[in-house]
């Protein structure tokens, strides 16, 4: 199955050189996708434990302690690093 990927925050230049989408096996869940990204990453970057994790627009929580979710065959997964501004 394809699941696309968007990433937004503070990571984004670290994103730039991942896929866009990812192969899967079907009935793969967020953890598999989130381990595979994690392989991807530049060596020496990670994804940030605080970042924010969806499926479709549904908030599962933060790479470190998000529900658990089967993926489906076009699913959308959003990774949003926190930002600190004002």
């Amino acid at each position: 199955m394809q699941v696309r990927v968007v990433f937004s925050g503070r990571s984004y230049d670290a994103a730039k050189s991942l896929p866009g989408s990812l192969a899967l096996p079907d009935g793969a869940a967020v953890d598999e996708a989130l381990r595979v990204l994690a392989e991807l990453m530049p060596e020496g970057r990670s994804l940030p434990k605080s970042c924010l994790v969806a499926v479709c627009g549904a908030h599962l929580g933060t790479v470190g302690s998000h529900r658990a979710h089967v993926l489906r065959d076009g699913d959308e997964l959003v990774l949003i690093a926190p930002v600190a501004g004002g």
